[in-house]
């Protein structure tokens, strides 16, 4: 058929169209919200994971992350005890032999957790300590909102510095103005220098710096503070003590982790008489948020192209309608030579229209929607392209297959019977 046997027929269709404007209108509407649901799902459910794969990069692909982890109360024979002290956890020894003997290791970061009574001004209130090094913020990044971080001369100098995190700024109603200023933890004075930002936990992974107030040398905490922190512990009288809280493990390359990891686990084993610690692999959680991110996006992409299902099913139904209604209008034009493919084609271009008419409208609502949940519900959205291609073929796809059926009716239809026919 040539372009200028189509245009008519593309006419025609059109022309029904507008004649029954309300009908039509309410017809698109099916295919409108079906495309309209599918992208504003797959935009809410994007932006949620995208938050969480962030979240998982920041703590670093490369990385290794062991913690110390108070034993089960059963486990005696897995805690050094003195007459009143409970030793367990990570050792200073454990990060000499990860350096010493882990193939793949680039660096550790030790790192200390305190509990102290922090004074700013007239403000005071108890706050988690870190001793750490400055390499701690290369290894895990994180945004510096005013002043700077802490820096390897600090750490030799053994510097009174520290830097606040905004959930310890929050807490202390610091601010900008604070840089510059003096904190005093526990006994000692501390001049602020920095304030960075916090990061939320994530993968049922807490990060390292998810309640952590203050940031100072690691050893000009060892100085002032001594080798270990003591704690008293909230189920007995008796004084826990813990020499590393947590060592950061930065592997050569993303290959080296899962061997490095297995390594340092098998070592902590031999070492450690019980579970007195524990190991968090950003890299498997990234893998398994990755492979939930596309499960999840199937599904909410399955339950929105329900809604287009049921758009098309009303455009087919629509269509049975009108074939009935035209009967004799379809009778006429055959009677004077129109082909079968003449009639299938009048038919597919009011479905057509009517199927891509509404699923761009879809589109541009879909657009609309994640736009209007950022800005009112502060959740995080995020539009892919492949995303309104998605919608808009299946849109395009179903009214041409549910629209094939009522023109292919109409095409069949007898001649003569059809003009019979009231």
């Amino acid at each position: 058929m040539t372009a200028r046997q189509l245009l008519p027929l593309i006419h025609m269709g059109l022309t029904d169209i507008r004649r029954h404007k309300l009908r039509s209108f309410l017809t698109m509407l099916g295919m409108v919200f079906g495309v309209g649901s599918v992208v504003a799902m797959l935009a809410v459910g994007e932006g949620a994971s995208q938050q969480a794969l962030d979240a998982i990069r920041k703590l670093g692909s490369q990385n290794i992350i062991l913690s110390s982890v108070k034993p089960p109360e059963g486990g005696a024979e897995g805690i050094q005890r003195s007459s009143r002290m409970n030793t367990y956890g990570l050792l200073y020894d454990d990060e000499k032999r990860i350096l010493e003997t882990i193939p793949g290791v680039v660096r550790t970061v030790p790192a200390r957790f305190m509990r102290k009574q922090g004074m700013l001004g007239a403000l005071s209130m108890e706050l988690r300590v870190v001793g750490t090094t400055a390499a701690w913020f290369e290894v895990v990044a994180r945004p510096v909102v005013a002043g700077r971080l802490l820096t390897p001369r600090d750490e030799v100098s053994r510097a009174t510095v520290c830097v606040l995190t905004e959930n310890g700024a929050r807490k202390l109603l610091a601010g900008q103005h604070t840089i510059g200023q003096t904190l005093r933890l526990g006994s000692t004075f501390f001049e602020v220098v920095g304030i960075v930002r916090n990061a939320e936990s994530t993968g049922g992974m807490q990060t390292p710096d998810r309640e952590t107030d203050v940031y100072i040398p690691m050893k000009t905490g060892i100085e002032r503070y001594g080798e270990v922190d003591m704690q008293r512990s909230a189920s007995s009288r008796s004084m826990e003590k813990v020499e590393l809280s947590q060592i950061i493990v930065e592997m050569r390359d993303t290959d080296a982790v899962e061997p490095g990891m297995l390594a340092i686990e098998a070592m902590l084993r031999y070492f450690h008489k019980k579970d007195d610690f524990r190991i968090d692999v950003p890299l498997a959680l990234l893998r398994e948020a990755e492979a939930t991110k596309r499960r999840f996006n199937v599904v909410l992409g399955s339950i929105a192209a329900i809604s287009l299902l049921v758009g098309g099913i009303g455009i087919m139904n629509i269509m049975l309608a009108s074939v009935t209604e035209r009967t004799q209008e379809i009778g006429i034009r055959r009677a004077i030579g129109a082909r079968r493919s003449h009639i299938v084609l009048q038919f597919l271009v009011e479905t057509c229209v009517l199927s891509i008419g509404g699923g761009l409208i879809g589109l541009v609502l879909g657009s609309i929607i994640p736009l209007l949940i950022t800005l009112l519900a502060d959740m995080p959205t995020a539009i892919r392209p492949y995303s309104l291609v998605l919608a808009f073929t299946i849109s395009a796809g179903i009214g041409i297959v549910f629209g094939l059926y009522p023109a292919r009716r109409a095409a069949r239809l007898d001649p003569v019977e059809a003009l019979r026919r009231d």
